[in-house]
């Protein structure tokens, strides 16, 4: 029986299988592939519970839906679209924060002040491997496209202009889509509904209800361009964002002023996690902010948790201040927002969500979760490139495509659990009618017929 289960347990464990050969077959195969990337910043996965999406339906129900992406911390815009196009973490990627400072050189990091290749060139996007493999790629504002990373920029690219409408972004990339063949790898970002998560708060429901109106409308946008110019089930399409969106309010004001003195300490960036330079001595700065405030957490940079992968880079500060879910971290003054992010990446309200449809993925496929981080190879996988050493698994996401048979842990677990038990059973059984030994006492015994009985009336 231990033997009969040992086969068992080793079949389900190497399902699904494939050689390296009928790996590099695929690869081969996937090299006419092509990607859409596109990020709608600021979309909370459940929102997809709390608002009616009819577009997004009809994209996923055709396609595959992630219902909570996993994302790196810090939960903001320029950490994790990196995350996504590289499959690092952000202390090993580099862009820790919208905020930076690097003691080294000096240099200062903002969202205004971006295009430096210092700040990128940590990692290898996946629009530069791409054309490193001699295909070309096209990108409309998605950060880090138009700067020259590794010395190149992706082939196309379009400026962040909030300006520029929805239509025109998916316009001019849909153009250079069609007009160079050579295109593989294309990234849109669109801002919304972050601002106007920022500016009212996820919580208020109506006027949530109006930009997830406009975002669902763009999205039906998209896959109308797409089918009007053949492009409709011939491309890979991925729809995702960068984090979620927290209500934050006047009575969760943790202001550092009142702890501290700032000739004491310069502030690099702020809410909900403040990166802080000691400019007196660093324990009693620790000391005091530590103590600051209930809902906000002080830590020394070697004391960062090991599961936020936020200690090993140059750029992180000596002290990082977290404040919990829905509080805000100000020097001093007033709430700047009612909505914000940047929290802990294990609180749901900080996930996005994935939907993909395309060739390459399931019909009507759904999971759970699965990490950023992952989205990188799975790419990889799909246009054929070898992958940038990274911090994503494929294991991890091939169940979302077609070409991939796919048993998950759960399913694993039920089969041997299911194998063992009817292998004892049998085995049981097996023992009972071995050692089943003729009594007397049975009912009817008297019935069954005996050598030596002479009054068998069989017998003349």
């Amino acid at each position: 029986m231990t033997t009969a289960l040992l086969c068992v347990l080793a079949a389900c464990l190497s399902f699904p299988g494939h050689t390296a050969n009928t790996a590099l077959a695929r690869n081969e195969s996937a090299l006419l592939s092509t990607v859409l990337l596109v990020s709608f910043d600021g979309f909370r996965a459940d929102y997809l519970q709390k608002y009616h999406f009819p577009n997004l339906q009809m994209f996923y129900s055709e396609g595959v839906l992630v219902d909570h992406l996993i994302n790196v911390f810090i939960t903001k815009t320029f950490p994790n679209h990196y995350s996504l196009v590289t499959g690092l973490y952000a202390e090993s990627h580099g862009i820790l924060a919208s905020f930076m400072y690097d003691p080294a050189t000096k240099k200062r990091f903002s969202s205004q002040n971006d295009t430096d290749p210092f700040w990128w060139n940590e990692a290898t996007p996946i629009w530069v491997s791409v054309q490193d493999s001699g295909f070309k790629t096209a990108a409309v504002m998605w950060p880090g496209t138009d700067v020259a990373i590794r010395n190149q920029t992706s082939t196309y690219f379009m400026k962040y202009n909030s300006q520029v409408t929805f239509q025109d972004r998916v316009n001019t990339l849909i153009k250079w889509l069609v007009e160079d063949e050579a295109v593989r790898f294309a990234s849109l970002y669109w801002h919304e509904p972050d601002k106007a998560g920022h500016t009212y708060g996820p919580d208020n429901e109506a006027e949530m209800a109006k930009v997830l109106k406009e975002v669902d409308d763009n999205i039906g946008l998209l896959m109308e361009t797409l089918k009007q110019n053949a492009l409709w089930g011939k491309i890979n399409v991925i729809l995702t964002s960068d984090h979620g969106m927290v209500q934050c309010s006047q009575d969760r004001l943790i202001q550092l002023d009142i702890c501290l003195d700032r000739s004491n300490y310069t502030l690099v960036d702020v809410t909900p996690v403040a990166a802080v330079i000691p400019l007196t001595n660093a324990s009693d700065v620790y000391s005091a902010l530590s103590k600051c405030h209930p809902n906000m957490k002080a830590y020394l940079k070697a004391d960062i948790p090991l599961r936020l992968h936020y200690r090993d880079n140059e750029r992180i500060q000596p002290i990082i201040l977290v404040a919990d879910e829905g509080w805000t971290i100000v020097q001093s003054g007033n709430l700047p927002r009612l909505g914000d992010h940047g929290y802990d990446n294990s609180l749901p309200s900080m996930h996005p969500f994935l939907a993909a449809n395309g060739p390459a993925f399931r019909k009507g496929y759904r999971v759970s979760q699965f990490k950023n981080v992952d989205l990188y190879p799975l790419m990889c996988h799909i246009l054929g490139i070898q992958e940038k050493p990274n911090n994503g698994s494929f294991s991890s996401s091939r169940c979302l495509l077609v070409s991939e048979s796919c048993i998950e842990l759960p399913g694993v677990i039920g089969i041997v659990i299911g194998a063992l038990m009817v292998l004892t059973t049998l085995t049981c059984l097996f023992i009972l009618l071995k050692n089943r030994v003729p009594s007397s006492s049975r009912p009817f015994a008297r019935l069954e017929l005996q050598e030596d009985d002479d009054d068998d009336p069989l017998i003349d």
